[in-house]
């Protein structure tokens, strides 16, 4: 069987999130509950502009290892009024101390843990249809009030 080559990617857009502090529901049978409310934030790139509609939430499960687990979903809109909803699952790991420091809100550098997510867009707007039709993947960094993200296109 031949493989085929690797996909590409190709940049789509930086977005920042601005959120509130954590909901802490506790332990439950699946794990840690963390609760985060997006209060705002923007998405900027060449072929995509739009703002953050406050009021998405990251439904997190943290593991027993300090692993986070991401359920998001949040509403954008564009400079044209267009909606879009996004959502992406995530993981962010790392070494016991980096993770340690992240939930302290301690600025880490972002190559000392690993923080990737895989959006997905839906929309009704027909210049934006686009979106409804590939898949993208994001490089996150965890910072003390926000959380900012560089999506890519796979190609």
């Amino acid at each position: 069987m031949r493989h085929l080559p690797p996909p590409s990617l190709s940049f789509l857009a930086d977005m920042e999130l601005t959120i509130e502090g954590a909901h802490l529901p506790g332990k439950t049978p699946n794990g840690t509950r963390r609760i985060i409310r997006v209060t705002g934030g923007a998405l900027r790139g060449d072929h995509l502009n739009a703002d953050v509609v406050p009021g998405g939430d990251d439904w997190i499960i943290v593991r027993d290892d300090g692993t986070i687990i991401q359920n998001v979903r949040i509403l954008l809109q564009t400079v044209e009024e267009d909606l879009i909803m996004m959502t992406y699952r995530g993981i962010r790991t790392g070494v016991p101390d980096v993770l340690a420091r992240l939930d302290r809100n301690e600025a880490v550098d972002p190559d000392d843990y690993y923080f990737r997510t895989s959006p997905i867009f839906e929309t009704a707007s027909e210049k934006y249809d686009w979106l409804n039709k590939r898949m993208f993947i994001s490089k996150g960094i965890r910072l003390p009030d926000r959380v900012n993200y560089s999506i890519y296109t796979v190609e």
